[in-house]
């Protein structure tokens, strides 16, 4: 099945939502130490009786590829705010408007469904938000994963959303 984004980009607006995840920087070719923190995430919350709120997500900061490592955090929206510790830290989602979209299909596809946003985003005169004028690091760049239970990774469904400046 090939990846596609069946659902057009649109604007979304929201409030804050707090979150737990646990930070690394990693590459391309490391990328499966980001996917195991899911699980070690999904633990710590279960071991703090907190209630998950939402769909796992990976926050990107800083974007990398094979050689460069990404900075990220990978973890769950929770129902309130809860205290981390000295490997799981806290945070929000930030609230404002988000442009996003559906990827439909497998992760290892989200750049052509990014590629699509970018675009559409140019054509309506949006411009990313950076965190504090930074030109490379993100305010709010979100991969939110839908349906993860579903075993075939070619359905499955990726909300991404980027934080919008103004």
């Amino acid at each position: 099945m090939q990846a596609n984004s069946n659902i057009e980009p649109r604007l979304q607006t929201g409030c804050a939502q707090p979150y737990v995840a646990i930070a690394i920087q990693v590459t391309l070719k490391e990328w499966n130490k980001g996917n195991t923190l899911a699980n070690e995430v999904k633990e710590w919350l279960q071991g703090k009786e907190a209630k998950i709120a939402g769909p796992l997500f990976y926050r990107y900061y800083v974007m990398g590829d094979a050689e460069k490592p990404f900075h990220i955090e990978v973890g769950f929206p929770v129902s309130a705010f809860i205290e981390g510790d000295s490997r799981v830290i806290t945070g929000h989602v930030p609230d404002g408007s988000f442009a996003t979209l559906i990827h439909c299909g497998h992760p290892d596809q989200l750049e052509q469904t990014f590629e699509v946003l970018d675009a559409w985003a140019k054509e309506q005169h949006l411009k990313w938000k950076k965190s504090d004028g930074k030109k490379d690091v993100w305010a709010g760049r979100f991969e939110f994963f839908m349906n993860v239970d579903e075993p075939d990774m070619n359905n499955w469904r990726t909300a991404i959303a980027v934080l919008i400046d103004g």
